[in-house]
């Protein structure tokens, strides 16, 4: 097997990433960009293309596997990809980016266009992490909506099971893990957040698709008036445990609710630490412990969206580097709990598989008997 490759710090890619924000991709000749040059360097060669031709190459696609709306269009404006942009200077740039949004110029240069460089490193370190050529799918057929990975931990084999698709198709996993803001207020339930999706999932209809009862929400907004909270935000990384409502019909007993999103004051951004991500996950272990000895049969499985990775703008590398020390932590003292992520890209699949492939070839290798 040959090895996984290099993956590159987000944080060096998204300096380089700001320095052609500056210079623009009129200017990629001049601009020192190592790092996106030796990423380029690794993708499929165009003939006689030069490295800065192939550093605007791996822009593109980076920006154009953002998934389209106002966040790739302030991309292309950013850095000068938009038809017609190349030889803007930054300012305009960022005044049409910022129009994108309907901000001013100022509150896109301190909050969405963080945002929006972030997203654009994100990608290209998804792009770094795949073989050249590689699509995520399996040879002459459509991409595999799970896989299990063989781990070796701490001298015991574990399987851990990662989903790729929308998360109400879960089914049979004891728990769910939902993201939420520090109100454990529920965005509407006809948005695409993983809460949304539970939300609206869980929710009971007429069969005509009317509302009849909203169990998720309603549920932790009867936690919040129990513990006086209602408009007061909680700690981060607290735990709300609810029922999964309809979601019971497929197989999901417990949604584990974890607050991890800390809006900021007037603006509808959040702020999310990874420290936050760790610490709520270490919580949902600890619940998880509690609510199965006392359910029966006892609850035995739990499935992680990674936290914080959408609208809370933490990388997934990120994202999942703070899920993945929780659930270790957790291993590693012994539990036997059964390990699931969801994710709705296979491009995401793809980097949980390569961050655990170390311990995929030493779990491979345990299992033949080989030292």
């Amino acid at each position: 097997m040959s090895p996984p490759p290099h993956i590159p710090d987000h944080g060096l890619v998204l300096e380089e990433v700001r320095k052609v924000r500056r210079a623009g991709v009129v200017r990629l000749r001049e601009t020192d960009t190592p790092e996106l040059i030796r990423i380029a360097g690794e993708l499929p060669a165009a003939d006689g293309e030069l490295s800065f031709g192939a550093v605007e190459r791996l822009l593109r696609a980076a920006v154009a596997t953002i998934g389209g709306g106002s966040l790739q269009t302030a991309a292309e404006y950013t850095l000068g990809l938009a038809q017609g942009t190349r030889d803007w200077p930054p300012a305009d740039r960022r005044r049409r980016a910022a129009q994108v949004y309907g901000v001013s110029v100022e509150r896109f240069r301190k909050h969405h266009e963080l945002m929006v460089l972030g997203q654009i490193a994100e990608q290209v370190v998804g792009i770094a992490v795949r073989t050249p050529g590689e699509d995520g799918g399996t040879a002459g057929g459509l991409p595999a909506a799970h896989r299990e990975l063989r781990l070796a931990l701490h001298g015991r084999a574990v399987t851990v099971t990662v989903h790729v698709h929308s998360v109400d198709l879960l089914r049979d996993v004891d728990v769910v893990v939902s993201p939420t803001n520090t109100y454990f207020a529920l965005p509407a339930a006809y948005k695409s957040s993983v809460s949304a999706t539970l939300r609206r999932a869980g929710a009971r209809k007429d069969p005509t698709g009317g509302l009849v009862e909203d169990h998720v929400h309603d549920e932790l907004r009867g936690w919040a008036a129990r513990h006086g909270t209602p408009g007061r935000a909680a700690l981060p990384g607290t735990v709300v445990a609810t029922s999964a409502g309809a979601l019971g019909e497929q197989g999901v007993r417990r949604i584990y609710h974890v607050a991890v999103a800390v809006p900021r004051p007037e603006t509808n951004d959040y702020d999310v630490q990874p420290a936050d991500v760790t610490r709520g996950v270490a919580r949902a272990f600890a619940l998880l412990a509690e609510e199965s000895r006392a359910s029966d049969p006892p609850l035995t499985s739990i499935c992680l969206p990674l936290l914080g990775a959408g609208r809370g703008g933490l990388p997934p590398l990120e994202s999942f580097g703070a899920l993945w020390a929780a659930v270790e932590a957790e291993l590693a003292r012994g539990a036997d709990w059964d390990i699931h992520f969801v994710v709705r890209r296979h491009a995401r699949a793809d980097l949980i598989e390569r961050l655990l492939a170390g311990l995929t070839d030493r779990g491979a290798r345990d299992a033949r008997g080989n030292p």
